[in-house]
Order: C-alpha cells, then structure tokens, then sequence
C-alpha cells in the first residue's frame, strides 16, 4: 500500500491575497529583510550540526535567485546523494511557498508539510517574520538549521567536502579576500541590486539603484574580457553568486524590474559568459526559466497587477560559444 504525501490547496489569491514580505516603514530604498535562523553544519560537529550523508535536506523554489545558488553548489559538489532537495510551487498566495504537484514540483518527502511555513513554526513556535527559500532542514533535530542562503552555499562546500568532488573549489583560500570583496559588490548592486530597483518606494531610489547596478555590469563585462571566469580559468562561488541574476535577466529583471538600461545579450561579454556557465550541467539543469517567469510576473502584483506572464524574449542560451 503506497501513501501519498499532503499538498497545500490551489493558489487562491481571493480567499488568502497575496504574499507580502515584512518591510520597515518609511524606508528610503529596498531593504532585504534579516534571515533569522543562521545555525552552521561542520564536518566535526563542533556547530552543533555535524556533516553526515542523509541527515540534512535543501527545501528550493527553482524561481528563487538565493535557492538556485544553493542546488548548484550542491550539484557543482556532486551531493545529490548526500544532501536531498525537494522543490515548491513557484506561484505563491498569501499563505507563502507552498507544496503541490506541478511541473518541476511536489509534495514535500521529509516532513509531509503543505506549506514551508511549518517548517519554520516547526523550529519556531509563533513564528512571524518572512518565510524565504532556501531552507536547510535537519532530520535528525526536526528543525531548520538555516535560511541564510550565504552560509548554506559555503557549509556545502566546507562541511561536506569528504563526500564532495575534491577537483570543485569554489572558495580557495588564496582568493578568499578578494572573492569576498568582489561578492560584496555584486551583492549590493546586482543580485540584490534589481531588487532595488523593482521595489524602489521612490524616483530617486529607483534612479541610483538602475545606476549603480549596470556601473557593477559594465564594471564585470570590462573584467570577463580578459579571463574566461570571474578569477581566471578556475570556477568560484561569486560566478554561481553572479549567474543566478544573469539567467532571471532578460526574461524578468529588465522588463519586470525595469533594469532596461541594456540587456544581458547587449553585453557580449557577459552574454558569453552566461552561455558558457549555462553549458554546465549544474547550471543548466537547475535552471528553470518557465518557474522564473511565472514567479516574478505571477506574484508581484504591485509591478504587475494582472498577473500577465509574458511569452518572452526569446533569448538563445544554447548559442555556441568560444571562451577558452
């Protein structure tokens, strides 16, 4: 006899509204909200989390930017098998992410949760802040070890190197000043930078942030001219840091986000780069445009009110490209 693991009900924007992620007021620009659980997986334990195989698992949503960075480090690492994944529903209600069957998604085979916020009412009684992916769950405790999609990524690789492919180092010591640096100001300006622009509370907020964002693209176009990667020949955390905002690009940010100085495929590049990194299993299967698209165009409804998901640009990410 087979059971079948619960899921959530249709997205009902009537009954439950729409998602709304806790925002200070009278902010003069975007601001991310804190991720509140930063707990550390080490490979002796000593954080309290050690590293096994089977023990931890990634709850994504292939639409979420932070999410995705996660499920390639895991599959750049090699640890599917060590660390398991499951995927949400890309179109969330009021009521959050949530669990159903669809394309690319399903029911939660951990915990039998509907919705990820159960996971975070699981660890935290009462909970009241922003229920975000990813999340790194542990079997063993039942509770969230952490939802700050930095360490995640970094804990991945650290952490479970005994089980990873040892030729992947995606934070080298020698780089790792440097690497910081440079993650620092793609953060701000790029990843989270569109973000400020999409949700700019104002003109001036929207003017500064469209700026500094293409002055960090024209800043990393000048870069990639000269090595085939971020630092040289060898991959790094800030190119999987850098890529889940080049591959939302032209199908979501320029338009819905109005980044519309240029586009990703202006910059040839940046353009080459990104098709370079999508030639990459990890990369290109855990990228999810028709997720992406119907997140962003979907559930936003103070960028686009109609909930009109756009068919596209067409944009060929699978061009031949000639990077060394």
């Amino acid at each position: 006899m087979t059971t079948t693991a619960p899921t959530a009900s249709p997205v009902d924007f009537a009954t439950y509204g729409d998602y709304t992620v806790p925002a200070r007021k009278g902010a003069a620009a975007f601001e991310r909200p804190v991720y509140r659980f930063q707990g550390r997986i080490s490979a002796d334990g000593s954080t309290g989390h050690r590293a096994e195989p089977g023990r931890y698992h990634l709850y994504v949503s292939w639409a979420c930017p932070w999410a995705h960075r996660a499920a390639i480090v895991r599959s750049l690492l090699g640890l599917h098998d060590v660390v398991s994944l499951s995927v949400l529903d890309p179109v969330r209600d009021g009521r959050g992410w949530a669990f159903r069957e669809g394309p690319g998604h399903g029911p939660d085979p951990v915990n039998g949760f509907t919705l990820l916020r159960e996971a975070y009412e699981a660890t935290d009684p009462g909970y009241d802040g922003h229920v975000s992916t990813p999340v790194l769950w542990d079997r063993e405790t039942g509770r969230i070890v952490s939802n700050n999609f930095p360490d995640i990524t970094r804990d991945l690789g650290s952490a479970f190197a005994r089980w990873a492919d040892p030729a992947v180092v995606l934070y080298p010591e020698p780089l790792r000043a440097e690497i910081d640096a440079l993650n620092q100001v793609v953060y701000d300006t790029v990843n989270n930078g569109v973000y400020k622009c999409g949700f700019a509370p104002n003109q001036a907020a929207y003017d500064a942030a469209v700026q500094a964002l293409f002055a960090t693209l024209d800043d990393l176009e000048a870069r990639l001219g000269g090595s085939r990667f971020l630092f040289g020949d060898a991959l790094t955390e800030s190119d999987v840091r850098l890529w889940v905002t080049l591959a939302r690009f032209d199908a979501v940010y320029h338009y819905h986000f109005k980044a519309n100085l240029r586009r990703l495929t202006d910059y040839p590049n940046l353009w080459g780069y990104a098709r370079d990194l999508y030639r990459l299993p990890a990369f290109r299967e855990t990228t999810h445009l028709d997720h992406i698209r119907r997140h962003y165009y979907g559930t936003h409804p103070m960028v686009n009110p109609l909930r009109i998901v756009p068919a596209g640009p067409i944009v060929d990410w699978e061009a031949p490209v000639d990077r060394g």
